[in-house]
């Protein structure tokens, strides 16, 4: 990272509105090129993301994090289908007059991602599909018992349900969980406000009702896309992500051995050269 570059915990917030709607925003890196836009999961804000993968990735290229409707800093009501999230973020770029992006989605994001793609695909150059799967992935409409027993575990255990989510309970995934939560803490100034109860229903229902729709035809998508995931992922299973990369023309899949959710997390050094390598191209 150049020495002129804040890093992204002390990168402050910006607005735009589109729609009605002011979306607050983060962004970092060199202007110029095409900007990678980060999607973020279920239940997070722009505090979520891993400083360890958007700092390298900001020393490269112009990166902006945003917060999605009715969450943070957002204004508005968070929608109640993946389709209706994808209209958003499509509105919140073309709100910042970019003709294209690349995307960067991660579980929720991911989904978030493939909906704006198809139905947008001049808007898109590439895509990273990280910890994520397809409408009408089979498991994916678990996800709502799966998502209130980890919040119950880490609650019982005052620990971050993240924990409990993202990372595997063994020698591996214990430390790299605490780990990863120690990152996300280290912006100590302009956090966005917590997550609310209702908005994270109405976001697992949307993601239940994802997995619940008739596949897409995913064959019609040319952007160049990663696919990255755990081998052992809980929430979105690790299966889809093989599902997605035999359905996407042309894609690219990396897995992290005795992971699960946040692979990509717990496994940072080797991920980033890798998603940077195919950004670049």
């Amino acid at each position: 990272m150049s020495n002129e570059q804040q890093p992204y915990v002390q990168v402050p917030a910006k607005t735009v509105t589109a729609n009605g709607v002011t979306y607050a925003y983060r962004e970092m890196g060199p202007k110029g090129g095409v900007p990678v836009v980060f999607l973020i999961h279920l239940a997070g804000t722009m505090d979520n993301w891993d400083p360890r993968i958007i700092d390298p990735i900001a020393a490269e290229h112009h990166v902006i994090t945003f917060s999605n409707r009715g969450v943070g800093a957002s204004t508005g009501s968070v929608p109640d289908s993946i389709e209706s999230m994808a209209e958003d973020a499509a509105a919140f770029i073309q709100a910042l007059a970019y003709p294209q992006v690349d995307l960067f989605g991660f579980s929720l994001g991911g989904m978030i991602a493939q909906a704006l793609v198809l139905k947008h695909p001049g808007l898109v150059r590439k895509m990273v599909l990280a910890g994520t799967g397809p409408a009408g992935g089979e498991g994916i409409q678990n996800i709502i018992g799966i998502t209130y027993y980890d919040v119950l575990r880490g609650t019982l255990t005052r620990q971050d349900p993240k924990e409990f989510l993202f990372f595997k309970r063994n020698a591996a995934g214990k430390p790299a969980a605490r780990a990863f939560i120690n990152r996300l803490k280290e912006r100590t100034t302009n956090r966005e406000a917590p997550f609310k109860l209702r908005a994270f229903q109405t976001q697992l229902k949307a993601i239940r009702r994802w997995g619940l729709l008739p596949s897409a035809d995913l064959g019609v998508i040319t952007q160049p896309t990663l696919i990255a995931n755990g081998d052992n992922d809980r929430m979105v299973p690790s299966v889809l992500s093989s599902d997605m990369h035999r359905r996407i023309p042309g894609s690219e899949l990396v897995i992290y051995p005795d992971s699960g959710h946040g692979g990509i997390f717990q496994f940072h050094d080797k991920f980033v050269p890798v998603a940077l390598e195919f950004l670049d191209r």
